[in-house]
């Protein structure tokens, strides 16, 4: 029974962050200049670390031709760094340059922002409430991760 209503609780939540996460992105545009999708790769990308192009296309869920279209920008705007894998020539493995690491510093202030905003109307006790729940969350799932690797 425990493990049902998990289940249930877990989807909700998912479907409530995608909610907040549609608000996020009707906010104004993070950085002018920067496609929303160029940002995105960006930051995760400056998060993440050095990845593979086909790794970055899952996570984004991009097809890799649409992906190659932004890594293009972003490499022009000197944002990425693309090296071809010299033990498998067919990898190529792309990270984030020192301006693109400004630029996603930039971003991802914005959208901090752009949260606090969106739950500037909720209570104090709420806030605290959801921190400690989060905090938790984020504990079970990092252990997860690291049993799972």
């Amino acid at each position: 029974m425990a493990r049902k209503e998990f289940v249930k609780l877990f989807e909700q939540n998912i479907l409530l962050f995608d909610k907040l996460s549609d608000k996020l992105k009707r906010a104004p545009a993070f950085l002018a200049g920067f496609p929303r999708q160029q940002l995105s790769v960006l930051v995760r990308l400056h998060l993440g670390g050095p990845a593979l192009l086909k790794e970055i296309a899952r996570r984004e869920m991009l097809t890799t031709p649409n992906l190659c279209a932004v890594f293009r920008k972003l490499e022009r705007d000197g944002l990425v760094l693309r090296k071809v894998d010299e033990k498998d020539r067919r990898n190529t493995w792309y990270s984030v340059t020192a301006a693109g690491e400004k630029i996603a510093s930039q971003a991802m202030d914005v959208m901090r922002n752009a949260i606090e905003g969106l739950f500037a109307g909720i209570s104090r006790e709420d806030e605290n409430a959801l921190t400690v729940a989060m905090k938790t969350i984020n504990n079970i799932l990092t252990r997860m991760e690291i049993t799972n690797a």
